[in-house]
């Protein structure tokens, strides 16, 4: 069974103030080090975002990368990207693509946790907070699954801005419960001094 995976690395981070949340830190490594190396099992990896932004965080990484189109078009316009470059990069499709965001701080006890009750024959699996919460970017999809969905919305032309629920909607993922948090993201400062993720740099006052 072959597994690709794409890395989301883009956004404006504004409730961070702009911050590179790439190169947010968590322990010895970058949040976006810490997902590629999460998902170092994947056959090839792309990571979409910003070329600066994650060669500044993961130097040297063995990856693609590759940018949405529009910039900042949103997680559902950078998960078409880098299905995108996948395509172009290896001609036989992978059997499951694993989606995931680089602010999830454990993000490898996530993948742990998909691709061991991963079912063959299926739309994938997605990860479920404690609280019900879909985490839509801490999945494991089927290939072929999400090369349609992704068309259909690319043929509408609504790619842009689309939310990844709405991408997804017509994906039946069997849910994967998240019991100790593992799927927690940092979106805020409050999140990360909770999570125990450090600004690359002190921020100056």
């Amino acid at each position: 069974m072959l597994i690709d995976a794409v890395v989301l690395a883009g956004g404006r981070a504004s409730r961070l103030g702009g911050t590179s949340k790439p190169a947010l830190r968590y322990g010895q490594s970058t949040l976006l080090q810490t997902a590629i190396d999460a998902v170092s099992s994947a056959r090839q990896t792309v990571v979409v975002g910003d070329a600066g932004e994650i060669e500044a965080a993961a130097p040297g990484a063995n990856v693609v990368v590759t940018r949405e189109f529009p910039a900042f078009g949103g997680p559902a316009a950078a998960m078409a990207a880098g299905l995108d470059r996948l395509a172009v990069v290896h001609s036989r499709a992978a059997d499951f693509t694993m989606i995931v965001a680089c602010d999830l701080p454990r993000c490898a006890e996530v993948v742990e946790l998909l691709l061991a009750a991963l079912p063959v024959d299926s739309d994938g699996v997605v990860a479920v907070s404690a609280d019900g919460h879909v985490q839509y970017l801490a999945g494991v999809y089927s290939t072929a699954r999400l090369r349609e969905c992704v068309s259909q919305h690319r043929d509408a032309g609504d790619l842009d801005g689309l939310s990844v629920r709405s991408l997804l909607a017509g994906l039946k993922p069997h849910a994967v419960a998240d019991g100790n948090g593992s799927t927690d993201d940092v979106d805020t400062w409050p999140d990360a001094e909770r999570l125990g993720v450090v600004a690359a740099h002190p921020i100056a006052k």
